[in-house]
């Protein structure tokens, strides 16, 4: 998943992304180096273009979030330090979208992940957390995934507690009815590091 890396490259020019599995990192690395058979994300593209209204930056956007996108790196939560053995400079953002939603077995568990992603960071670093609320599950083909079910009280006092000031919070209600996730809405919270 790279929609939200369109928006992030216009604010960092260097940008590292952490993946969980092999498979994702893989993927993301062919369209990067525009291979063939790379998984084709140009609605994501089309979508971001579109919505800034600068149709005509299509090709534009693709080139600057390859040029950003400096490393692609595993991640393993079960680890300390989740980038372990590499030791990187704090970083400035971390963007998790979904991720802690899927990784998560259950609520102290999430946040122990946010206390990883807080070393992570410069103090007074932020953090964009996107998750899903109230969700059981998603579905791929025929595989249902499981997905922590937490509402947005449980995401704000894991930030909270793990030294985050609570900049934005907006929630999202879930308006379609799909049998490709249970979610009952989508969360959105921008927070920083306390110095």
């Amino acid at each position: 998943m790279i929609h939200h890396l369109y928006a992030a490259c216009e604010f960092f020019k260097h940008i590292i992304v952490l993946k969980a599995t092999d498979r994702c990192i893989l993927e993301l690395k062919r369209w990067l180096d525009t291979r063939t058979g790379a998984f084709h994300w140009g609605h994501a593209t089309q979508l971001h273009v579109d919505t800034e209204g600068k149709r005509e930056q299509l090709q534009d956007k693709e080139e600057k979030m390859r040029s950003a996108v400096q490393h692609v790196m595993k991640c393993d939560f079960e680890k300390e330090n989740i980038i372990e053995p590499l030791d990187l400079p704090p970083a400035d953002c971390i963007i998790s979208a979904w991720l802690l939603d899927v990784i998560s077995k259950d609520h102290d568990d999430f946040r122990r992940c946010l206390g990883k992603f807080s070393r992570l960071l410069n103090p007074g670093g932020h953090i964009i957390l996107i998750g899903t609320l109230n969700a059981t599950y998603f579905t791929v083909g025929k595989d249902k995934i499981h997905i922590l079910r937490y509402d947005e009280d449980l995401a704000r006092k894991a930030l909270v507690g793990e030294g985050f000031v609570i900049d934005c919070c907006k929630v999202k209600e879930r308006k379609v009815v799909s049998d490709v996730c249970d979610a009952k809405a989508v969360i959105f919270i921008v927070a920083h590091k306390e110095k």
